[in-house]
Parts: C-alpha cells; sequence; structure tokens
C-alpha cells in the first residue's frame, strides 16, 4: 500500500506501519512531504492509495476532485501547535511575547500555502498582533519537518514546530518548547481520504480500522497527536 503522509507524521507512523505489517503481512510505503504537494500529487495522478493530511482542506480538495471515496475527510487527529527553541539559542524566558523584542533574530515555520501547521502558526502570530512586526525575521521552510531542522540546525532561534516534532528524542534533547494557546490558531484536524480508484483501497481501509484500536490511539498521543474516533466531522 502507498501512503502519502503530512510531514508532521514522520516521526509519528513508522512504528505503527511496522505493527500494521506485523498483524498483517500488509507493507506499507509512505512518502512524507506538505499536505498541499501530496494533494496536488494525487488530484495529478499520483499512484497512492491513502491520504492522511494534516488538516481538512486538502483531502477535500482531492474529494471535490473526484479523488477520493470519501464525501468529506475523516478526522483522526488534532494536532498541536509548539514554539521551540534550541537549548543554547540564548533565548531565556520562551513565550510568544518574548517574539516582540530584538532578541530573537529569526524565527522558522511552515510555508503557510502549503503547510498546516505555517497557516497555525501565522494565524497565532496574527492573533498576537506581532505578523507585521516579525515578517522579515521569518524563514520559511517547505514543511513542518524542515521547519524543525530549521530550528535545529540554528539556521533559525526559534521555530513554529508541530508537538510531534518537539517530542521526538533528538529535539527533547536539543531544546525545550512552549504549547502555543489552542486559542490563538485555528484546530489543526487531520484528516484521511482514500484515494478512489486505487489498487490498494482494501488494504487503505484496513489501515484506517487499524487506527482506530486503542493500542494504536495510545502510541498517537505519545507522539503528540490527540487520537480520534474515525468519523466524518
Amino acid at each position: 500500500m502507498r501512503l502519502a503522509a503530512a510531514a508532521d507524521l514522520q516521526p509519528v507512523l513508522p512504528p505503527i506501519l511496522d505493527k500494521f505489517e506485523q498483524q498483517t503481512g500488509i507493507h506499507v510505503l509512505a512518502s512524507y512531504q506538505s499536505s498541499a504537494t501530496l494533494a496536488t500529487q494525487i488530484i495529478d495522478g499520483a499512484p497512492f492509495d491513502l491520504f492522511m493530511a494534516a488538516d481538512l482542506s486538502f483531502p477535500q480538495r482531492v474529494i471535490d476532485a473526484g479523488k477520493a471515496e470519501e464525501s468529506q475527510p475523516l478526522a483522526y487527529a488534532r494536532g498541536t501547535l509548539v514554539l521551540w527553541t534550541r537549548n543554547d539559542s540564548g533565548v531565556k524566558d520562551l513565550s510568544l511575547d518574548a517574539l516582540r523584542g530584538a532578541t530573537i533574530q529569526s524565527i522558522a515555520i511552515a510555508n503557510p500555502d502549503h503547510a498546516p501547521y505555517g497557516r497555525a502558526a501565522k494565524a497565532a502570530l496574527d492573533h498576537a498582533g506581532l505578523l507585521s512586526s516579525v515578517q522579515p525575521r521569518l524563514r520559511i521552510a517547505e514543511n513542518i519537518a524542515q521547519t524543525a531542522q530549521f530550528a535545529d540546525s540554528g539556521n533559525a532561534q526559534v521555530g513554529f514546530l508541530s508537538l510531534t516534532s518537539a517530542l521526538t528524542p533528538r529535539l527533547q534533547a536539543d531544546g525545550h518548547f512552549i504549547r502555543v494557546p489552542a486559542e490563538d490558531y485555528p484546530p489543526i484536524i487531520q484528516g484521511a481520504i482514500v484515494v478512489r480508484g486505487s489498487t490498494g483501497s482494501a488494504a487503505a481501509h484496513q489501515f484506517l480500522e487499524f487506527l482506530r484500536s486503542p493500542a494504536t490511539a495510545q502510541i498517537l498521543s505519545a507522539s503528540g497527536l490527540e487520537p480520534f474516533s474515525m468519523h466524518q466531522p
């Protein structure tokens, strides 16, 4: 089965895919990119069986293009936006308010046009009245995985990351984070669709069922996603 997965799932899915293969014998080949990039590829005919995005809008684009089995995206988890910095970045008191000062000279965010977490970061900055003042200091990454690389490598002093990135062993060792208040940005409801006419449709449905299991929900939760029972929002 071929899975198109949002970049925030890269730290989360590998152990889940391993367990799924152990239980079913079905091997899943996952491609991790921004939700927008994957949606475009599927609409253009890329041979994916399942699309797990970081929001609902990009699966909806696939539905609107007539390329999905579902009439609405299936919500599988809620994501959390955090502000992260390296322990040696020189940022003493990490907060949104700290972005007002001149101490923080570079801020990594995912491209708001391509990545739901980037869109959430932009909304949070706008909500705090910071967007125009920090605009010259933004370092725009293609997706949330690259945003984490920017921040962890020191190419940016701080980064708006997914909680899934911030909880990886490397980033936990290298830095620290605060959660951006949930009321500062629209909910990051992550949605999935099965690609219409795909050869692995049955396996895709089987994997979505596997995501509903309590054991899988525990892995999602420990990795920084709030799991949903699969439903149509």
